[in-house]
């Protein structure tokens, strides 16, 4: 199994609808959603009950996903109740009573290993809904379970409202450098753990600008990258099979010369835009994406304890990124990256599934 879940436990015909040869799931689905640097997130607080039985940790519970939730998950992101680069979670109970909730991420494709994006939006939504009580002025952990480890945002309350969002997550570390590509274009990337496995590469390698009008190459170059190295098995995990397979692939370019601050540390200035998954675009800077960002920046010296990347995403949004700590993972050397971003709710639904719609799940045109 990749990263992402991809291994389809769905059959489709041509329209992509009735993706599970009839409607096991649910007349109606409540969630709430939100969005982190223009990215969505939609909460499902009820989750399947299949995910939500006693006895499984939350890495097991994605597992049982693969097999069992994609009905629902192809309904909340396929259209016409999402779209192409909808994003979300189901919440389930976390592996111990010292994590506030566990999550299992999914997007149009299948469930994935780690999203930063996310957790922001979970920990924002877990203290605006009082789930974890927060003081007017301060910062507030919210612990989450996700299938990848245990991670943190820290949500920060100014007034009584929430400012911004910390996301402390796993060790990071390089799998590869210089990897030679097997495409049309005949790349070479780096590959990092971030929570996932992410190709990395400048945009100006394949002659492109990380920028709106650049999408659409972007996402097939993205597609071609990520299939060709799953298919030669460049990115396996060292200790989990779970986590195998690169999930997206990151476009990157400087945004402007670094800068040296007064207390000798540097700020650098990075624009990225990921294509995860099945040429999906994360409108953030992508969290996960920038941890494995830092990790390798990292490990080339050129981000050190106390300096900050501020990462831009094809959007203009930012986060804000440094290196919590050094760590080791799996023998290797690692870091743990601490990202701030922003993130605001933006509704909340409930959706429906009306007996006669023959379109039920729903359905993808890209």
């Amino acid at each position: 199994m990749t990263a992402d879940g991809n291994r389809r436990a769905e059959s489709r015909d041509a329209s992509g609808a009735r993706a599970s040869g009839g409607r096991p799931g649910p007349a109606s689905v409540e969630t709430i959603d939100w969005h982190t640097g223009g990215e969505p997130f939609r909460i499902v607080p009820a989750a399947p009950s299949a995910l939500t039985r006693d006895g499984l940790s939350v890495a097991e519970r994605r597992t049982v996903a693969v097999a069992d939730a994609q009905w629902t998950r192809a309904l909340l992101c396929r259209e016409p109740r999402g779209h192409a680069d909808m994003y979300g979670a189901f919440l389930v109970p976390p592996d111990d009573e010292a994590a506030h909730l566990g999550a299992l991420f999914w997007h149009k494709d299948g469930f994935s290993t780690a999203c930063g994006h996310g957790t922001m939006a979970l920990g924002a939504w877990a203290v605006a809904s009082g789930l974890v009580p927060a003081s007017a002025d301060g910062e507030t952990d919210v612990v989450i379970d996700v299938p990848s480890g245990r991670v943190t945002a820290s949500v920060r309350t100014v007034g009584g409202r929430i400012a911004d969002v910390t996301f402390t997550g796993v060790p990071c570390h390089v799998h590869a450098r210089d990897v030679e590509v097997a495409t049309a274009r005949g790349v070479v990337v780096d590959i990092a753990f971030g929570g996932a496995m992410y190709a990395v590469l400048p945009a100006a390698r394949i002659g492109l600008r990380v920028r709106p009008a650049d999408v659409t190459s972007l996402i097939a170059a993205g597609r071609e990258i990520r299939d060709a190295l799953n298919a030669s098995r460049a990115a396996e995990h060292p200790a989990d099979s779970r986590l195998s397979g690169v999930y997206g692939t990151v476009f990157t370019e400087e945004a402007r010369p670094p800068e040296r601050l007064p207390d000798g540390t540097r700020r650098l200035y990075h624009r990225n835009v990921t294509v995860f998954a099945d040429g999906e675009v994360d409108r953030s800077p992508c969290g996960s994406g920038t941890a494995a960002r830092v990790a390798l920046l990292a490990d080339a010296a050129e981000l050190r304890l106390g300096d900050e990347l501020l990462h831009e995403s094809v959007v203009g949004s930012v986060f804000r990124a440094r290196i919590a700590r050094s760590a080791t993972a799996h023998g290797l050397s690692a870091v743990v990256p601490a990202v701030t971003g922003t993130t605001y709710a933006t509704a909340t639904c409930r959706f429906t599934v009306d007996p006669d719609d023959a379109l039920v799940p729903g359905f993808t045109l890209r």
